[in-house]
């Protein structure tokens, strides 16, 4: 029995579910809750006035139950699933606090905020900077992928929060430019995954070294296993707070099951994702991620890839194009889409089989959020059907399985219920570089001591400490890439998902192998 079982918790229904991008995109609803407002639950009234500018004026269930006890010093553990509204459940209370005591001098971080993927990051730090601004609270995102240069030079000018995976930020402790000794308040966001993904050594070694007095509010899906440890050793009499949604066990969403010949499998995605609105397609590896969108793009559907290989300016691209609706279609692997809070996403495919039913359930909450309907559809091979019915009932859904080919009646009659959604276009970002180029004559940008001329294959040179663009900094040391053991790219050869059981040693990934990106 994990803690949070072993007391009562506060079980409130959400009516009124509302993924955290709200904050950034969305105008206030029509018909807003009832219930308390922000004021009365004890914030600050620059913050109320901050979230009114905002369109926000009533909290959500997990906001309205956890802020007392936040605002009041306590720590807080919440169990709510993703899009629940947990970002303003702990960025509040965070804020209000550091608010009201601003920092003197050159400021090392007051606030500490854990998250397990970058996208999830960026999605924080988005939704708290403005707020923070309000209250003059100073806020940084460090994640690995981007420039640790100018995360460097963040933490040098002073910083009240930050906003961080575990890798990166641990690089920049080791470095001596970030010290967690002045934390007054740390927050531990998605402390499920953070597990799944090996990260909570980390996370405990970053503790560790913050005030032994600071508060700490934990936030996770699931509070079992490694998360329940890490609940009894920092938490000091938490206040629990639970938000259970009528879609928590099972999705508000409909489910569906084709079994498919594997020479079929990529026509009929092909099929679905030209189906109005957007679609995510989950796979299992960066490879095949970026194969099927380039199977895609093939026959004239916008789509793009987003996974842990690629720099984060192109994830974010990705992410933003998709946002946008200019490429409706996003093809992603587990770790990269798990910072992805996008409303109206009307469909949602399996392509590769998740690993176990969390992530099915996590892979299928993509779609049917705040109120919107939408499908889920996972593509089997016939040797996969017994395993993923297996799956099915674990995350409390049933699928009838049936066996379609390319231009099927059910496939048809799929896209032909798909909603249109209008692209929105991005104002251009004006260069500051001369017209010129890179500024001085010709173009070129003067040279500096020590350069010579580059030569092709020359790597392009990087600030010193800085990262490649891969996700080494997110992963725990040790741990392998996401592309099985043995598969090497191969051309232009259409990806047609997971290979079948052979003898081969070199198909698929080794026993036992940790995937993480």
């Amino acid at each position: 029995m994990s803690s949070f079982d072993s007391v009562d918790v506060q079980n409130t229904p959400d009516t009124t579910p509302a993924p955290e991008a709200v904050l950034e995109t969305t105008p206030e609803a029509e018909a807003e809750p009832t219930g308390p407002t922000f004021g009365q639950l004890g914030l600050p009234q620059q913050l109320v006035t901050a979230l009114e500018r905002r369109g926000i004026r009533h909290p959500f269930a997990i906001q309205a139950s956890a802020l007392p006890d936040a605002l009041a010093g306590r720590d807080v553990l919440g169990k709510a699933a993703t899009g629940s509204g947990k970002t303003l459940a702990f960025g509040l209370p965070m804020l209000a606090r550091l608010g009201a005591q601003p920092g003197q001098g050159r400021r090392s971080p007051r606030g500490l905020v854990l998250v397990p993927t970058r996208e999830l990051a960026q999605q924080v730090h988005d939704n708290l900077a403005p707020l923070g601004q309000a209250v003059g609270v100073q806020i940084a995102a460090v994640y690995g992928g981007a420039s640790m240069y100018r995360q460097i030079q963040q933490m040098r000018r002073g910083v009240d929060v930050v906003i961080a995976t575990p890798g990166r930020l641990q690089d920049l402790i080791s470095q001596g430019e970030v010290t967690l000794e002045e934390i007054e308040v740390s927050i531990v966001d998605e402390a499920d995954f953070m597990s799944d993904l090996g990260f909570l050594p980390v996370v405990k070694e970053l503790l560790d070294q913050t005030r032994p007095d600071a508060q700490r509010l934990l936030f996770s899906a699931t509070l079992d296993g490694e998360v329940d440890s890490l609940i009894r050793r920092y938490l000091k009499d938490p206040a629990r707070h639970e938000v259970q949604r009528a879609g928590d066990d099972a999705p508000p969403a409909e489910h569906l099951a084709y079994s498919v010949a594997f020479r079929d499998k990529v026509p009929v995605t092909q099929e679905l994702a030209a189906r109005p609105g957007r679609t995510i397609v989950f796979v299992r590896t960066q490879l095949g991620a970026d194969r099927l969108a380039e199977n895609l793009q093939a026959v004239g559907i916008k789509a793009e890839a987003i996974h842990g290989g690629l720099p984060q300016s192109a994830r974010r691209r990705a992410l933003e194009a998709f946002t946008d609706a200019r490429s409706p279609v996003l093809v992603a692997t587990d770790v990269a889409a798990r910072g992805i809070h996008v409303d109206d996403v009307s469909l949602v495919i399996h392509y590769d089989p998740p690993a176990d039913h969390k992530t099915y359930l996590h892979r299928s909450g993509r779609t049917a959020r705040a109120g919107a309907a939408g499908v889920v559809v996972s593509l089997l091979l016939p040797d996969q059907v017994g395993q993923s019915k297996r799956r099915f009932r674990s995350a409390k859904v049933d699928p009838v399985v049936s066996r379609v080919r390319p231009g099927d009646e059910p496939i048809a009659e799929l896209v032909a219920t798909g909603v249109h959604v209008e692209p929105v276009e991005r104002p251009v970002r004006e260069s500051r570089r001369p017209a010129g180029g890179h500024g001085g004559p010709g173009g070129r940008r003067p040279r500096r001591d020590g350069d010579r001329p580059r030569r092709d294959g020359d790597r392009p040179r990087r600030p010193y400490g800085e990262r490649s663009s891969g996700e080494r900094s997110e992963r725990p040391y040790g741990q392998r890439s996401e592309r099985p053991y043995g598969e090497r790219p191969s051309g232009d050869r259409p990806y047609g998902g997971e290979r079948r059981s052979s003898s081969y040693r070199g198909q698929g990934r080794r026993p036992g192998s940790h995937v993480a990106e």
